[in-house]
């Protein structure tokens, strides 16, 4: 599968906003985002616009680009929208993904459990962005994969956060459940874990 530079900027940027290198309320340039992206400047463009349709940069006129800030309601209301719509992704994911889906869900799975082992919290959170591409290209429904990337990624950051090692690993193993029932094809079994995981995830 062929990524995008576009998605690689994207990738890059949306990574140090979720692991707070870019610090929430922090003002930025196009130059700086270009520098830290590692792409040039029409790939960074498009990666910024996307950022700014998940509420993550905010364009502002004659000041520039800031990092969103992080609001104390944050919290319930992403986790309101992950609890009713993400084990119907789960379930339609393992009904519909296909092998080559499946195969990568599988990786995403081993090197979760390989970051439980080495402490790696970052690493963990890409691949739980890798997880949750896998599930918007595998779940047949766009309407509730575009209502749930945002708030995907406002629950990565807002978990880095306040995360600590007994929590991301007890986080890890219930990733791994969902990913595993979704690559095995068990549709109600991912969504029955996937619930379980979100109900933790919801828990401040």
């Amino acid at each position: 599968m062929q990524t995008s530079q576009s998605h690689l900027a994207y990738l890059a940027l949306e990574h140090l906003i979720v692991t707070l290198a870019l610090k929430p309320g922090a003002l930025v340039t196009e130059k700086q985002l270009i520098d830290m992206a590692g792409h040039g400047r029409t790939p960074v463009r498009e990666a910024i616009q996307k950022l700014a349709w998940q509420g993550l940069i905010l364009v502002k006129p004659r000041v520039g680009l800031q990092v969103a800030g992080i609001a104390p309601e944050d919290h319930g209301n992403v986790m309101q929208v992950r609890r009713e719509l993400e084990p119907i992704a789960a379930s339609l994911a393992a009904k519909h993904a296909t092998d080559e889906q499946r195969q990568r869900l599988n990786d995403c799975a081993d090197a979760m459990d390989e970051c439980a082992v080495t402490g790696d919290l970052a690493g963990f959170f890409a691949a739980d962005k890798a997880f949750d591409e896998i599930l918007e290209e595998a779940c047949p429904n766009g309407f509730i994969t575009a209502a749930l990337g945002p708030v995907q990624t406002h629950s990565r950051r807002l978990w880095y956060s306040t995360a600590n090692p007994e929590r991301t690993d007890r986080a890890i193993t219930l990733h791994v459940a969902v990913i595993r029932a979704i690559h095995q094809g068990r549709a109600e079994e991912a969504r029955a874990a996937m619930a379980v995981l979100i109900d933790y995830l919801a828990r401040k």
